[in-house]
């Protein structure tokens, strides 16, 4: 997921696959569209009827019989469709989770178990094959069967098993089109059908999980390239430290000490310094992680784009500070839009706490996996953002055709081989060579013959280029215990158990925040998280030398940070620095930039100032804070420039009295929002390398005479492309904030200057860029929005399109109305709290949302509140496909029933499973 990207895309099929190599597939994309909607219709009845479009729809009341069980299980849904699970054993009450997630969601986990395990080819063909090849290569599967044989605990394998009964009892004597709609399209073209669940199918999705939570995989490789024309102090200007004394890390004690185990405040940082990169590892270099960009950038995404922007939001309020005297915890991850959403919320709960049955809980599940990722039992609350810990590197390899240098010795490489089967085509074999290191992620790249020409090495394979390698190191590729800890938390009583779990979550490194019903909050920061020998994995290493690589073991567990009952208060969690600069061990160089942590650590101080407290309504407006940081820096700047064109002053007038924040009505934000993108753009996007440069929506029209007529100014954003294609552009996270705002008071620094560009000149100072960009954004906005600034709004602008990951991301508009939703003009923004996230490199259109929102009432558990982007169900006709998103787009929550009385009132729908 590169920083300086917008959602992935899907071309046949596979969730989030981006990719420039579509004409294979193409003809059997459109096969697959046309009899898709033939069989819909616009209104799903036409050429299939209402009946057999309803035959895969769930059975939601009476009873059924699910094999296995030992007693009945209850399933009651409520008028969203959410189900509450009954049941008096373990093994029950996860058979019938997988029965009934499978039920609205078996497509969904079809594909993403395909995905995680490299065989998207056997239901799409061979537009999937390189894809197939990089997961293969790293080996997602092959490591979740070594956790599953090895390493994770009897119990859950028994609930991990038992899961896989339930799923496999549904497929059971149910054809494709009796389980979705796409599979009925699907059968059209192939002859494909699902086999049955395995275990391991659900313990790879935490895989793909940590893939897309990695840290900084493409910084790194960002940095490397930028090698190539900047410099190091400009390098420096682009990756400003952490602004800690400005944004408030997580925890604010000193730092470990290894031997209490406490925070101490007098302990000082180990020497992370030094260079990465011997001498002569560059040689050659830049065409290689420019082609490993290019091949990251092609793989599934399915949480989101990695950019700087991209994140989530937790904190957790004392009782001393609420309305209700218990604390009160709020979270909402930042993940890619999805159709169906990437959570299944649920209730699972024992009829009675025994031994044999030991799970009451609730919350947001994944499809396809056991469990509750994020919510609450009957005892504790908890919430998840990424910590961003630095868990990979890259390390090149001088190779040959008998192995790779290490300390002046070839070694021989680990391989193994693979075959990728193909629908409608031949079988695929491809050889995945591994080092000490990792496995050779270039060997994957469809541009190898263009790799390492310059470098002093040959490697001798007849399908790879000569040169230099890159392999990936990897804490997820190694087995361990994630899977342990999902069952451990929903488990959990108290702080104690909890971070006894916590340790078991060793990928992704996620920040844990905890509240309990006895009044207690804390936070734990898990993880595996490596100990280098060198380097501050910043830039790849060179792999021929023992001198770089990781310890045996990783950062002790007792020596992370974490919280209990600070004095303050309260805990905030939204992908800012962990802890401050004395911490003895290196977590990451590349944390968020802390502007949505510090708007909410701001907020509440607001509210409890002078003995104020704090409610659940207040936690819930709080997640839809609009502000803007940046608008805030820039604003009374932009203000002070002398504008002579009267349109574009026109525009300027906007932001006179605009309090920054982005409400979907607003034409301030609209406009600024443009200045900000034109900003990046004349500042910093042509002075990047050409291999970070991306194509993106059209900059500085060129205009006659600055005020062309509507119609014109049209044609030319469409023209113009072309003359903009090799332009690069910041993805505008809040990094580039803290760039921005270290520029700020260098009038004449070199990033100010912009060279000539049509009828504009060239600009050498920081107002004169501010005033070109300003009249850029007047322009760009007068051809999408309209000359009459009046009819402008953020939300016009700034559109959330929520596209089926599979079938609905591109084709006829028939197919895309029929699996596709929206638009919906959302406020909110780049690094808000709200953070309905753009990419300043694509345009202004959603690329990351608030996934999902909850707020929980700790101890008094029926009056939490919670929404899910979409709905329940992934079947595009269903009621509950996306019941919920008008209501997420308001910022409303539903009512969040636990309790037995509670769950009993809501129900509408009860399904019986028997024996």
């Amino acid at each position: 997921m590169p920083a300086n990207s917008t959602a992935s895309s899907a071309s046949s099929g596979a969730p989030g696959v981006k990719t420039g190599r579509k004409k294979g597939r193409r003809a059997r994309l459109i096969v697959i569209v046309l009899v898709l909607a033939l069989v819909a219709g616009i209104g799903y009845g036409t050429f299939w009827s209402v009946s057999t479009v309803r035959a895969s729809y769930p059975q939601t009341t009476g009873s059924t019989k699910l094999d296995g069980l030992d007693g009945s299980v209850d399933v009651k849904r409520d008028s969203y469709g959410i189900p509450q699970l009954y049941a008096d054993s373990d093994a029950d009450l996860f058979r019938a989770q997988g029965f009934v997630q499978a039920q609205d969601r078996f497509w969904e986990m079809d594909v993403r178990r395909h995905m995680t395990a490299g065989r998207l080819s056997e239901m799409f063909g061979s537009g999937q094959v390189e894809t197939d090849s990089f997961l293969r290569t790293l080996g997602w599967h092959k490591v979740a069967q070594e956790e599953y044989d090895n390493v994770l605990s009897e119990d859950t394998k028994k609930n991990l098993q038992a899961y896989a009964d339930g799923v496999n009892a549904y497929l059971k004597g149910r054809d494709g089109k009796d389980i979705s709609v796409e599979y009925a399209a699907l059968g059209f073209t192939n002859d494909y059908k699902p086999a049955e669940w395995t275990p391991v199918d659900s313990v790879a999705w935490l895989k793909a999980m940590a893939w897309d939570l990695r840290g900084n995989m493409q910084d790194e490789i960002d940095r490397s390239l930028m090698t190539s024309r900047l410099d190091a102090k400009q390098i420096e200007d682009l990756y400003p430290p952490y602004p800690y004394e400005k944004h408030r890390p997580i925890v604010d004690q000193g730092a470990i000490s290894p031997v209490t185990g406490k925070f101490d405040p007098d302990a000082t940082p180990s020497d992370t310094t030094g260079s990465n990169t011997a001498q002569g590892a560059t040689e050659g270099l830049n065409t290689q992680l420019s082609a490993l960009s290019d091949t990251l950038d092609q793989i599934p995404a399915l949480l989101g784009p990695n950019g700087n922007g991209i994140g989530s939001n937790s904190w957790v309020v004392s009782g001393d500070y609420t309305t209700t005297g218990k604390p009160l915890l709020a979270n909402d991850p930042h993940l890619a839009p999805q159709l169906p959403s990437l959570w299944y919320q649920m209730g699972l709960h024992c009829r009675e706490i025994t031994a044999k049955c030991q799970y009451d809980t609730a919350g947001y599940t994944f499809s396809g996996m056991p469990g509750v990722i994020i919510g609450h039992n009957q005892d504790i609350a908890w919430g998840f953002t990424n910590l961003g810990a630095d868990v990979t590197d890259l390390f090149l390899e001088k190779v040959s055709g008998d192995g790779y240098l290490y300390d002046g010795k070839i070694k021989p490489f680990t391989t193994r081989e693979e075959t990728i089967e193909v629908a409608g085509g031949k079988d695929r074999k491809i050889t995945v060579r591994e080092t000490d290191n990792g496995p050779l992620v270039s060997d994957r790249s469809s541009e190898m013959e263009k790799v390492g020409q310059k470098a002093p090495v040959t490697n001798s394979a007849p399908d790879r280029a000569d040169g230099y390698a890159v392999a990936l190191k990897w804490t997820a590729l190694e087995p361990g215990k994630s899977m342990d800890a999902v069952f451990e938390l929903n488990r959990a009583k108290n702080f104690k158990t909890f971070q006894a779990a916590a340790e078991h979550f060793e990928v992704p490194s996620q920040n844990l925040i905890y509240a309990d019903t006895e009044g207690n909050i804390g936070y734990q920061a898990p993880g595996k998280i490596p100990v280098r020998l060198k380097g501050d994995g910043t830039m790849p290493s060179p792999g021929w030398s023992s001198k770089y690589g990781w310890e045996k073991d990783p950062i002790p567990f007792d020596e992370l940070p974490y919280e209990y009952n600070p004095k303050r208060g309260y805990i905030v969690t939204a992908n800012q620095a962990v802890i401050d600069e004395k911490y003895p061990h290196l977590l990451t160089k590349d944390w968020g930039y802390g502007s949505r942590s510090q708007r909410i650590d701001d907020l509440i101080q607001s509210k409890i100032k002078g003995g104020g407290k704090i409610s659940t309504e207040d936690m819930q407006k709080m997640q839809m804070d609009n502000t803007s940081e940046i608008a805030a820096l820039l604003v009374p700047e932009l203000m002070k420039i002398n504008v002579s064109d009267k349109n574009v002053r026109e525009a300027q007038k906007l932001l006179e009295g605009w309090d920054y924040t982005q409400e979907p009505d607003s034409a301030a934000a609209a406009y600024f929002n443009a200045v900000w993108r034109n900003i990046l753009k004349l500042a910093f996007g042509n002075k990047l390398p050409k291999e970070l440069r991306v194509e993106g929506e059209c900059l500085n029209v060129p205009r006659a005479g600055g005020s062309g007529p509507v119609d014109e100014q049209d044609r030319l954003v469409r023209e113009c492309g072309r003359r903009d294609a090799d332009s690069a552009q910041p993805d505008g996270g809040d990094r580039w904030y803290k760039v921005v705002a270290d520029l700020m008071d260098d009038q004449n620094s070199d990033w100010w200057k912009a060279p000539r560009s049509g009828r504009d000149e060239p600009t050498e100072n920081r107002d004169q860029l501010f005033a070109r960009a300003m009249e850029d954004a007047r322009w760009e906005l007068t051809a999408k929005l309209g000359k009459d600034i009046s009819t402008w709004s953020w939300g016009r602008l700034h559109q959330l399109t929520l596209k089926n990951q599979t079938l609905g991301t591109e084709g006829p508009g028939l197919l895309q109305r029929a699996l596709n939703r929206g638009p919906w003009n959302l406020g909110g923004g780049e690094a808000a709290v709200n953070a309905s996230g753009w990419n300043a490199a694509g345009g202004y259109e959603v690329v990351w949302v608030p996934s999902m929102r909850m707020v929980v009432n700790v101890g008094d558990w029926d009056k939490s509140r919670w929404i899910n982007l979409t709905g329940a169900s992934g079947h595009a006709f269903s009621a509950h496909y996306t019941d919920q998103t008008d209501k997420w787009v308001k910022g409303e929550l539903l009512d969040w029933s636990f309790g037995t009385n509670a769950v009993a009132k809501s129900t509408t729908d009860t399904l019986t499973l028997k024996p």
